[in-house]
């Protein structure tokens, strides 16, 4: 009965640090999700890569944003070249 008991108690105790895991990760995950701050002649640029990942970065105005899916990379691009 005792070792019964003992089992018991440390399956309980392996699973509570998954579900504080998981907790801070949604936590985590909703931070990440809020917008840039954007300055004075800023825009908010966002994209969604087709796994799914959404990405979200701050450019100038004139600057184009420019987003390669199958690198899965994002930057400000050039006024002259574009996204070259």
């Amino acid at each position: 009965m005792f070792r019964l008991l003992a089992a018991a108690t440390r399956a309980v105790s392996l699973f509570t640090p998954v579900s504080a895991f998981a907790q801070d990760a949604k936590a985590l995950s909703a931070k990440a999700a809020a917008a840039p701050k954007v300055g004075k002649d800023q825009k908010v640029c966002r994209h969604k890569f087709p796994d799914g990942k959404s990405t979200t970065w701050v450019c100038d105005k004139a600057q184009p944003c420019c987003a390669w899916d199958e690198i899965r990379y994002t930057k400000c691009g050039s006024t002259i070249t574009r996204c070259l």
